[in-house]
């Protein structure tokens, strides 16, 4: 998708600090020093228990075009610092116009569903390299996981019933319409009204017409009718310009007249109004009138919240066109991905971890090479454990909150499953693209594994997810050694 939309390479797709590390790196000889670094989410979004992992495609494309041009290294050339000297050595540029990617990169499946601290990547590489690519990565894998989240919640809420993503008006931009038409898909949205999405990415289109339809005929029914002689195998008719319930009575008149042609209607749109108490009064409607099989479709800023409270209120509604809520996200702007330098390797080729300390718990790093393992039993999910692979899973196999070290789990006797894999090697790309639809039908499937209280909207049930024990134990004394060398540092400076 991304070679189509826009002219490559987009290596100039980060911030500033991003290069300005990198000269610094390159400055000190440091530049192609082993590094690991993972992207991980703290905690879910939308206040909820999970997220479905999205964006990888996008990232390896990405990736694959990665260099800077000519035109990159003179816009570089042409910054200066508080001095007005150049910013860059131009030794620097020209080592940059030669930079072709040789790190390794683990990646959980799209369509898995995660959780807060876990990676969804982890890139191995020379330390200038990994660096340059923490902003184009949360980028891509920030934004579409939210999305495939919030789809995920959607299409829960609406059970078996279709929801189409109708987005692209309310959407940030062409590539946030896009990139969210295919995260929705993901999620659970059968189809997009989003045609370019159709062409690029195979994505089922839907789509009917507007209020402006009807407005520029005379009469509702005139309206209806010529619609139906234009299009007669796409007629779900908008029936709310006027009078929403005669509306639907109009579309019925004019479904008979297409059965008699040999066509069926389709059903009927709602888009304003107390749904519940339309949906079910044209349900009644419909029903008189032979068409049982028609389909009710209602847009009008729907989530999953809403969903909900309309199913409770017997609405009648079939079909669910979600649009700006879904692919804005609406309630949660930003997924909050993080991309953290977890250890480096030395001259004598052994591995050190580090540690990012925050005064909040959860902000407080996890160092080494970390892989996640997921414990399951009888198709469902039990619990997840992160550990470090220099040192293996510890024999004890108990998982420890990173959070509140109080709270443990053991898990042992259970099929387990390593999520994170090798995607690419030596900057080469070494897994094929995998079809839209088998990352959507993975999707469906985690959802299914997870326990009914963790999908839950409200104060969902927490996941088990931990640090194996020996990771527990060498992250705790790498932060009280970390805490002890800064008081003795500010000791020595009282």
């Amino acid at each position: 998708m991304i070679d189509e939309l826009y002219k490559p390479p987009l290596a100039l797709l980060t911030d500033l600090y991003q290069l300005t590390m990198a000269y610094g790196y390159w400055k000190l000889g440091r530049a192609d020093q082993q590094a690991v670094f993972h992207l991980f989410f703290r905690k879910p979004p939308f206040q909820g228990g999970y997220a479905v992992a999205a964006g990888l495609e996008q990232a390896l494309q990405y990736l694959q075009q990665f260099r800077f041009d000519s035109s990159d290294l003179e816009y570089l050339a042409s910054l200066t610092g508080n001095d007005d000297a150049p910013l860059f050595d131009q030794q620097f540029l020209d080592y940059l116009g030669q930079l072709r990617l040789s790190v390794d990169i683990d990646a959980v499946p799209e369509g898995t569903v995660v959780f807060g601290q876990e990676p969804l990547l982890k890139v191995r590489g020379p330390i200038l390299q990994c660096q340059l690519l923490e902003t184009p990565l949360l980028n891509l894998i920030n934004f579409q996981t939210l999305i495939a989240t919030k789809s995920a919640r959607i299409t829960t809420a609406a059970g078996d019933d279709p929801v189409l993503e109708f987005g692209l008006r309310r959407a940030q931009g062409i590539d946030g319409a896009l990139s969210a038409s295919r995260a929705a898909y993901i999620g659970g949205s059968a189809a997009t009204s989003n045609v370019l999405a159709g062409k690029l990415l195979g994505i089922p289109v839907k789509g009917t017409h507007a209020h402006s339809w009807v407005m520029s005929f005379d009469t509702e029914a005139e309206a209806f009718a010529q619609y139906a002689a234009a299009m007669p195998n796409n007629c779900v008719f908008l029936v709310d310009t006027y009078d929403t319930l005669d509306g639907v009575r109009q579309a019925c008149e004019v479904g008979k007249q297409l059965r008699r042609q040999g066509h069926e209607m389709v059903g009927i749109r709602l888009d304003s109004g107390d749904l519940a108490y339309l949906s079910i009064e044209a349900r009644q409607i419909l029903d008189e009138a032979g068409f049982p099989q028609a389909a009710i479709v209602a847009s009008n800023d729907i989530d999953e919240n809403i969903i909900a409270s309309l199913k409770s209120q017997g609405s009648q509604i079939t079909i669910w066109g979600i649009g700006t809520k879904l692919v804005t996200a609406f309630d949660q702007p930003a997924l909050g991905g993080v991309y953290k330098l977890a250890a480096t390797q030395q001259a004598d080729g052994t591995w050190q971890p580090k540690i990012k300390l925050s005064e909040q718990a959860i902000k407080t790093s996890i160092p080494g090479s970390l892989q996640v393992r997921r414990y399951h039993s009888d198709g469902q999910m039990l619990g997840d454990m992160i550990f470090d692979e220099l040192h293996g899973v510890d024999p004890r196999a108990m998982i420890v909150d990173s959070k509140d070290p109080t709270r443990r789990k053991r898990l042992t006797h259970f099929t387990a499953t390593d999520l994170l894999e090798n995607v690419m090697q030596a900057g080469q790309r070494v897994q094929p693209e995998e079809a839209l639809t088998a990352i959507r039908q993975r999707a469906r499937q985690q959802l299914a594994s997870l326990h009914p209280t963790i999908r839950r909207f409200m104060n969902p049930h927490e996941y088990p997810v931990g640090l194996d024990i020996g990771l527990h134990e060498r992250r705790d004394h790498m932060i009280q050694e970390a805490r002890q060398s800064q008081w003795q540092g500010k000791e020595r400076t009282s």
